[in-house]
């Protein structure tokens, strides 16, 4: 029998399989529900065009209402962006205090791809290489996260 949890995961799988297959390709690695890798490319008429990126989804028993917003990171290659670490970590707030139950996984990669579609210029967080060494064996839920502008 299916987890309340399992069941929310397997919803938003399908969505993403039915109405995002041209932007989003979704795998888990050793089949775990709990860890999903979902691989984009930066959109068209942006900074980042043709780029290739993934993000790390990592889901708590939480994520059922859901009362928790999933772990979100970049792994491999980071884009160059001033709300992006060099580690990952990504500066949304809808990652964390603005989360909500009606966003889903669909939902929040598009406001990453959004974020980065609306990027002007390449550039780190400046505060990048001191935070990135703070959060050294950290996740990023272990942050109290402030946001410097409205982007985020």
């Amino acid at each position: 029998m299916q987890t309340r949890m399992a069941k929310r995961l397997q919803k938003d799988l399908e969505q993403m399989q039915k109405s995002y297959t041209d932007q989003f390709n979704v795998r888990m690695p050793n089949n775990d529900i709990k860890h999903w890798i979902v691989a984009f490319e930066g959109a068209k008429g942006t900074l980042y065009q043709g780029e290739k990126f993934e993000l790390q989804f990592k889901f708590s028993n939480e994520y059922v209402e859901p009362i928790e917003s999933p772990e979100v990171i970049f792994i491999g290659k980071p884009p160059e962006h001033e709300h992006i670490y060099s580690n990952g970590f990504i500066c949304l707030s809808i990652l964390f205090d603005e989360w909500s139950a009606a966003l889903t996984v669909s939902s929040v990669c598009l406001s990453i791809q959004s974020m980065l579609s609306s990027a002007t210029k390449k550039m780190k967080p400046p505060n990048d290489a001191e935070f990135v060494k703070r959060a050294a064996g950290r996740g990023p839920k272990s942050f109290l996260w402030s946001y410097h502008d409205e982007k985020c």
